[in-house]
């Protein structure tokens, strides 16, 4: 930190005054806490447009998802439904994935070809019951998401509204100047602009081949899995990509966000990491925080300051401030020294400068947070009924990343049934990260490297380079459904297969 700067005082567009924080937040329907929803006379509005931002002095144009009140956010009311009415404002096809909820699956927001992008000026309705939580939504169609088609989705509950926490809302971003095709073009050595255009200025590159029966927009690599002869010899890799900023709230340190609170006041921060590449690792600056859910389900208390975010994960912490001040919350990319976040601020408080770099590099994100985990609200003990493996393997070069040797979408589908207990184990035979996310449905973290935990319910999971995890849940929601690595590089690098119910198509 050098010199005391005044910098503008703003607010996220989620943030609310006085807002409840519950150290029970229900993983669903069946964990208590969800009042029955009624239908809204009338749809929520949500707009995907573009708009202009300034980083770091310099202007670009990306995307925006706008709520209702004309904020780049959805918040829900305790028992409010999901009764939302996307409208496609673009000049291209989009759309939008409801990261975490549990919607029959044609309302899911994957392009499966029963339910294809929304097309320029067009609108869908989307009407289920929300499970309350921190959540957030985002494009699935070719890579808009990098360009921020994304914005945080707060469900709350009853509890929320009793007890006295000021909400706080941070949600993470990579960032380049570079468009999503370009930096694509780079990681697979091939040129721009050749292939087939798959919106907003972007090309598939050659030797990939695209679903045409999802619309997805995404590719295989014709090139075979990376068979690991000596794991001991290889280097872990850990940024695909170098980005042009990291910011928090659409803005960098330059000019972070300041959020003011009251004195000695008890904050619920809810922090949101939407990046497509990278992961972070979160800073209090000396505050004790205590994680109270993750990726929008309960777990019980555990004291922390600093904790990894892997990509599409989320965090709640609850806050209390020592006193009056200013105190930043920051994260720092694995493996780098960049980092970015916002301050919160009680009246009439300095802010300093905060510097853009961190002094030391960041440790790759690992699984220290997720073995100290353990479920509010457990899976209900029984046996398991069908036990999938998925093999994650992959590599720099070729740019090719598969599950089970296979790249989407040319993929056999893991198939389960309503009412079965499923476990899954993924082994990633690869020296990269994989934050798998399972749509559709909430799963619990129950073996790591071998080792069986209690763990947390989720519905995104880091796999680390040559690591193990199990996770379980509960064939509940019939359907087809998209599980990928989180990663978007890799997502289009072929990293996605199908769980499919049958009798579906």
């Amino acid at each position: 930190m050098s010199k005391t700067r005044s910098f503008q005082t703003s607010h996220y567009p989620c943030r609310r005054d006085i807002l409840a924080a519950s150290v029970g937040i229900a993983g669903g329907a069946a964990a208590g806490g969800l009042v029955r929803p009624t239908r809204a006379a009338a749809p929520l509005r949500l707009v995907a447009g573009t708009r202009t931002i300034e980083v770091n002095g310099k202007a670009a144009s990306v995307f925006r998802l706008t709520g209702p009140d004309g904020k780049s956010c959805l918040t829900l009311a305790p028992g409010e439904r999901f009764n939302v009415s996307l409208a496609n404002a673009t000049n291209d096809p989009t759309i939008v994935h409801w990261h975490g909820q549990l919607p029959p699956w044609t309302q899911d927001g994957f392009p499966w070809k029963q339910t294809p992008p929304i097309a320029a000026g067009a609108t869908r309705n989307y009407d289920y019951a929300p499970i309350p939580g921190t959540y957030w939504m985002h494009s699935h169609h070719c890579m808009q998401e990098q360009l921020l088609m994304a914005a945080p989705l707060i469900v709350h509950t009853a509890a929320d509204r009793r007890e006295d926490r000021q909400e706080v809302v941070l949600m993470l971003h990579d960032f380049s100047f570079r468009s999503p095709e370009a930096l694509l073009a780079d990681l697979t050595k091939a040129p721009v602009g050749n292939g087939t255009s798959t919106g907003k200025g972007m090309a598939m590159a050659p030797g990939m081949a695209s679903d045409g029966s999802t619309g997805m927009g995404s590719m295989r690599m014709g090139s075979m899995p990376m068979k690991v002869t000596n794991p001991a010899s290889m280097k872990m890799d850990l940024n695909d990509v170098t980005f042009d900023a990291y910011l928090a709230n659409d803005r960098t340190l330059a000019d972070p966000e300041i959020v003011r609170v009251a004195s000695a006041g008890r904050i619920r921060l809810r922090v949101i990491n939407g990046a497509v590449s990278s992961q972070f690792w979160l800073d209090f600056g000396g505050l004790d925080g205590i994680v109270v859910a993750v990726d929008g389900h309960a777990v019980k208390p555990v004291l922390v300051r600093r904790l990894p975010l892997a990509m599409a994960q989320r965090v709640d912490i609850l806050l209390d401030l020592p006193g009056s001040g200013a105190f930043p919350i920051l994260a720092q990319v694995e493996g780098e020294h960049a980092r970015t976040g916002i301050v919160i601020a009680t009246p009439g408080s300095p802010v300093t400068r905060l510097a853009p770099d961190a002094d030391t590099e960041a440790p790759p994100v690992d699984l220290s947070l997720e073995r100290v985990l353990r479920s509010a609200v457990p899976l209900v003990p029984r046996p398991v009924d069908v036990h999938h493996r998925m093999t994650l393997s992959g590599g720099m070069s070729p740019y090719a990343w598969s599950i089970n040797g296979e790249y989407w979408p040319k993929v056999t589908p893991l198939m389960v049934a309503s009412g079965q207990r499923v476990a899954i184990d993924m082994i990633n035979q690869s020296m990269m990260a994989h934050p798998m996310h399972l749509h559709g449905h909430a799963f619990q973290v129950v073996a790591l490297n071998g080792t069986r935990i209690a763990g947390a319910v989720r519905d995104t999971v880091l796999v680390p380079p040559m690591g193990q995890v199990r996770i379980a849940f509960d064939a509940n929601n019939p359907g087809r459904w998209a599980f990928h690595c989180h990663n978007l590089y890799h997502m289009m690098g072929g990293m996605m297969t199908e769980l499919r119910y049958p009798n579906i198509v």
